[in-house]
């Protein structure tokens, strides 16, 4: 793929191609301590590289094991951010570094903004590649300011003035026990931290949990001002899903009942051929870049949605969040509430 953009930006050299994140190239460093002086130097220039392209892939450092990640994470994104409100499975390898998703290898992931449902959410996230694979497993980004202009201008308006609304059923079988997406065992905090975070909460029969909770769909980032595409829509919406599977969790937890389900913020539903517009929307922004062993990523999680191309072999992707922002501090529009179904949202239609 030719080069189209080689653009020295201060000490930086930054490379950009069609189909490709930004990628920063360093010097080659054999000591991990000399590549983070190196990056120390150049931090604020990184940033401005990160605001600018909204994913910056750096190549090149010493980056073998979590604790040289931990280190470089410490350069690039001082402050940590906790994963709250847990929707996928993950390890903890401890320091605020866990595994990107353990989810199966076959198993591709859209494009979605982490934590785009919470009050308080990463600004920044930081990949590392310790284990390349064999073939795919590309961590996917994509451009949500690209993303909103190509939406055509009746869906968007459509979600500028209702948000959307993410409705969850907690299980053990699919998706994730209560216990797990809210780190504890008591009902009665689950309670209050959903009291707390304007999220609707109603226990079913046999301890199950329904959640729901309506956010803005785009937002305006408080650094540059931009409005993006910022939300989990498509992600969890069932029209998402594969039929066989969608037919398998419809069959065994009922219409109203999947682990997951979205809605515009007025309770009503996309059709299936308004959701295939969204997707591919994500599909026209989405680049990738095959990872080599040592590359980070930096991506603003505003400006960019990320993903994961599905890998053979063996895969080590790790990931550390940080730069927390309040969604009070991105204009949100409509503000966040606990949703409008008080019993049930309607079916989406086909």
């Amino acid at each position: 793929m030719s080069v189209t953009s080689h653009q020295p930006t201060g000490t930086l050299d930054v490379v950009t191609r069609p189909g490709s994140p930004a990628v920063l190239v360093t010097p080659a460093f054999d000591d991990l301590d000399d590549a983070l002086a190196w990056l120390t130097d150049r931090r604020a220039a990184v940033r401005a590289e990160l605001l600018h392209h909204g994913s910056l892939m750096i190549r090149g450092l010493p980056v073998r094991d979590t604790t040289d990640f931990a280190r470089a994470r410490d350069v690039l994104m001082p402050q940590r951010t906790g994963y709250r409100e847990k929707a996928t499975p993950r390890t903890d390898f401890g320091a605020g570094v866990f595994s990107s998703t353990d989810l199966p290898a076959a198993q591709p992931i859209r494009l979605h903004n982490e934590n785009s449902y919470t009050l308080e959410f990463p600004g920044t996230l930081l990949f590392g590649c310790l284990v390349a694979p064999e073939e795919g497993g590309a961590t996917t980004v994509g451009d949500m300011r690209a993303a909103l202009r190509l939406l055509p201008a009746a869906l968007r308006d459509r979600f500028a003035a209702h948000g959307w609304l993410l409705v969850r059923h907690y299980s053990d079988l699919a998706g994730l026990p209560w216990q797990t997406t809210f780190s504890t065992d008591d009902p009665a905090v689950v309670q209050q931290y959903c009291t707390e975070n304007v999220i609707g909460y109603r226990w079913l029969t046999g301890g199950t949990l329904r959640t729901e909770q309506r956010r803005p769909a785009i937002v305006t980032h408080p650094l540059t001002g931009e409005q993006s595409w910022f939300n989990h829509y498509s992600f969890w919406n069932r029209w998402a899903l594969d039929a066989d599977v969608r037919d398998v969790l419809v069959e065994t937890y009922g219409a109203d009942g999947l682990p997951f389900d979205t809605y515009v913020g007025d309770g009503s539903p996309l059709t299936r051929a308004e959701v295939e517009t969204l997707m591919t929307a994500y599909e026209t922004v989405t680049v990738r870049e095959t990872w080599q062993r040592g590359d980070l990523m930096l991506v603003d999680n505003i400006l960019n949605a990320h993903g994961r191309e599905a890998f053979t072999g063996d895969r080590r992707i790790v990931v550390a969040m940080g730069d927390p922002v309040t969604l009070a501090d991105c204009e949100p529009r409509p503000e966040p509430s606990d949703g409008p179904c008080s019993t049930s949202c309607p079916v989406p239609g086909k």
